[in-house]
């Protein structure tokens, strides 16, 4: 994870440093080479988090067991907090050169939305009674 958090700053270094020396008429470029970067290593991310909860329903249904509960731990919750509070700066700066004050209250307002959706979504798990057997109904 270190290794891809290095690579990332080193992408976002070499994007502002060619920002510099190209000078503002190419920023939408430029941010959009950074985006896609960045959208491709997320992409990767989810690709390898969905294939590993794949794999794990299909060893659960494979030995027969009840389908499995999907896992929301607190380091998961934690994990998506930081990832989106490390992907809110390039955000902030982007909205913040292309639209100025508007553009970067727009974006903490998705960037909150988001958080917001993730963490509602979690939270009816709580609210439910887990049968304590398949016997009951």
């Amino acid at each position: 994870m270190e290794h891809r958090d290095a690579e990332l700053k080193k992408e976002l270094d070499a994007t502002l440093h060619a920002r510099r020396d190209l000078g503002e008429e190419y920023d939408s470029a430029l941010v959009d080479s950074f985006l896609e970067k960045v959208e491709q290593r997320v992409d990767g991310a989810v690709d390898r988090r969905v294939r590993r909860q794949l794999a794990e329903q299909q060893m659960v249904v494979a030995r027969g067991a009840r389908s499995p509960q999907s896992p929301d731990s607190w380091g998961e919750r934690f994990g998506f907090g930081m990832v989106s509070l490390i992907l809110a700066i390039p955000l902030s700066a982007i909205g913040a050169v292309n639209a100025g004050i508007p553009g970067l209250l727009i974006t903490w307002v998705g960037i909150v939305g988001v958080n917001a959706v993730h963490a509602w979504h979690g939270f009816p798990r709580f609210l439910r009674r887990e049968k304590d057997s398949d016997w009951e109904e």
